[in-house]
């Protein structure tokens, strides 16, 4: 070996063994969504700035997710960029009025109703901590604004809609995917984070440890069709994978699961009715009550905190009172009162 070698040979090390040390010494420094948000708060100029920074703080210790953070950073920052429009810069100086016009604000936008109704409740989390630390009168509670929000009744597939696509379904991957959501009423951003370890093949179990709206956890039950299409899509997955389904990186986002159910509609000329993928759920809720099955259970296999959630499928397939109509109407169509035309 020349004398040229030997010493190029000593650089390249002295590079590797460089190299090697500052990546041991610079850790790969992992921002919070707490820290995220403030630093996008840092960035703002509005009114009460420290109190918003201070509020998240406070919403970051009640171990809230960081979906329901980035809501309550959406609101408040948008109200206080709206109280600055008017002239605004003391918190101590916050009205009703000031609130009111807010929401006149919001709905000139055109957002949905629901969507304003979220951000004014976040709005009154955030006074109601103001007013805990004293900043503005608790008067300013005493009369809240309420938003009347349509309630409209869950969206189900119909059974011969359901026919069709679970038909046009060949892929075995989808075919698992489309039944887990149509027998287990999980929402499709709790389907797509499961793992393997979440799965009890055995006892025929999913447990979900964390709700993806209300972090309420809870198990669910896989029927025979389910359970089946589960199997063979465990039978042919890539073993090395976390995600129950997964895609080049991780588990398969939001947008590429709405596209094949998408893709079936189409196929079964079922694009046009409205159906979403959440429309799984609202069938597998639908057709349980249909069957028989109790509210109070029909509650937690569908993750709600509170029964009214689940009373809305209770409208929709309310059988004694669709039976209760037609036997009044024969009564009425026979002459057994006046009404007969």
């Amino acid at each position: 070996m020349t004398q040229a070698s030997t010493v190029l040979r000593a650089i390249i090390s002295e590079i590797a063994a460089l190299r090697f040390h500052n990546a041991a010494d610079s850790p790969v420094v992992v921002v919070s969504p707490i820290d995220r948000i403030l630093n996008k708060i840092a960035t703002l100029d509005i009114p009460g700035k420290e109190h918003f920074e201070s509020y998240i703080r406070h919403k970051g210790r009640m171990n809230l997710k960081p979906s329901t953070l980035e809501g309550s950073y959406h609101a408040v920052s948008s109200f206080l960029a709206f109280y600055a429009s008017m002239g605004k810069s003391q918190l101590q100086d916050l009205a009703s009025s000031d609130i009111e016009a807010f929401v006149e604000h919001e709905q000139d936008r055109v957002l949905k109703v629901t969507t304003v109704r979220t951000r004014l409740h976040s709005l009154w989390a955030f006074i109601r901590y103001l007013i805990d630390q004293d900043i503005v009168d608790a008067r300013i509670l005493k009369r809240k604004i309420k938003l009347s929000v349509p309630e409209f009744l869950p969206r189900a597939i119909a059974p011969e809609d359901i026919r069709k696509l679970l038909g046009a379904i060949k892929e075995t991957r989808d075919r698992a995917l489309i039944l887990v959501l149509l027998r287990t009423g999980m929402r499709i951003g709790e389907v797509l984070g499961l793992k393997m370890m979440d799965i009890d093949i055995h006892d025929r179990k999913i447990h979900i440890y964390e709700g993806e709206k209300n972090c309420l956890g809870r198990v669910v039950y896989l029927s025979d069709d389910a359970l089946m299409a589960l199997k063979i899509w465990i039978g042919k997955r890539d073993k090395t994978k976390d995600y129950l389904f997964y895609g080049l990186k991780r588990g398969i986002c939001y947008t590429s699961a709405r596209n094949i159910f998408i893709r079936y509609l189409g196929e079964t000329g079922l694009q046009h009715k409205g159906y979403t993928i959440h429309s799984l759920r609202h069938t597998f809720a639908s057709e349980l009550l249909n069957a028989g099955m109790r509210l109070e259970c029909l509650q937690v296999l569908m993750g709600h905190r509170e029964m009214e959630m689940t009373r809305r499928y209770a409208r929709l397939t309310d059988k004694s009172r669709e039976e209760e109509y037609f036997r009044a109407m024969e009564i009425i169509e026979q002459g057994g009162i006046d009404g007969a035309y």
